[in-house]
């Protein structure tokens, strides 16, 4: 009998587009040489173009889906998207604290769907209070970061960003890593913090194009090279790279926006028969 791949399991929404979520962390999964163990959090309705409903699973679901699996296999990394809920952010609270010894990746997703906030004080306060203390890295973008570390609209628009992390990791976690994407910059800049400030900042160059998924690659990929056994600092970096990758081939399924290819490796590119 073979022996087993690392094992991740991962809670996220199915997206019908394939471009997020749940399809998100298995394509990423598998190119990492992982098996994915999903546990569907809510249901959406959308395209490449963006979310228009949600439909969270029920919590009495969405604990037994993780619990029948977590009591038959040892995972070696869990992570986090989108919930949908702040009772389903309970029910991953209790089951975060019942194996504190597998990191857990947390990917703060505050989307707004048609005629609901995701991003509700509520839904925000639940993230900081649940799940944050249980995560050992935290991968919010520059507005996700500000919407954790502050309540206080008014100073979310200018807090630094240096300053949002540290409250962050305040809140429990080991780690914050900020995506830059959205920043008006050259280059995209992703920095990694610790609770000692600032640990490095790593440059990409900025591809053409709007993205959707880029945020659920990045965070699946760092569970998966924890997952393998690798130092958390070289998995962020290498998980970077992997998803810049994959945005340098994303494609355009539809009318929307672009979407990674998680398996760019095993396909034929023009640039690559070139070289």
């Amino acid at each position: 009998m073979n022996a087993a791949p690392p094992l991740v399991l991962t809670f996220a929404a199915n997206d019908p587009s394939g471009g997020g979520g749940m399809s998100a962390d298995l394509l990423t999964l598998a190119a990492l040489g992982c098996h994915a163990l999903p546990v569907i959090t809510a249901l959406t309705v959308q395209d490449s173009a963006g979310l228009q409903e949600f439909q969270p699973v029920d919590p009495e679901w969405l604990h037994d889906q993780a619990r029948y699996v977590l009591e038959d296999a040892e995972v070696d990394a869990i992570k986090v998207g989108m919930v949908g809920s702040v009772e389903g952010l309970t029910v991953l609270a209790e089951i975060a604290a019942d194996y504190p010894d597998v990191p857990l990746i947390l990917d703060p997703v505050m989307p707004r769907g048609h005629g609901d906030d995701m991003a509700a004080d509520e839904y925000i306060a639940a993230l900081r209070e649940l799940l944050v203390p249980h995560s050992l890295i935290v991968t919010p973008n520059q507005h996700e970061a500000r919407l954790l570390a502050s309540d206080d609209a008014d100073e979310q628009e200018d807090l630094p960003l240096d300053a949002a992390a540290n409250r962050i990791i305040q809140l429990g976690c080991e780690y914050v890593l900020i995506t830059g994407a959205q920043a008006q910059t050259p280059k995209i800049n992703n920095a990694l913090f610790s609770q000692n400030g600032r640990m490095r900042t790593d440059s990409w160059d900025r591809l053409p194009g709007r993205f959707h998924g880029a945020g659920a690659t990045l965070a699946a990929a760092i569970a998966g090279a924890l997952a393998n056994g690798v130092e958390l600092g070289q998995a962020v970096r290498d998980a970077q790279e992997y998803t810049w990758q994959t945005l340098k081939h994303a494609f355009r399924p539809g009318m929307g926006q672009m979407l990674p290819d998680r398996m760019f490796w095993a396909r034929s590119h023009d640039e690559d028969a070139k070289e």
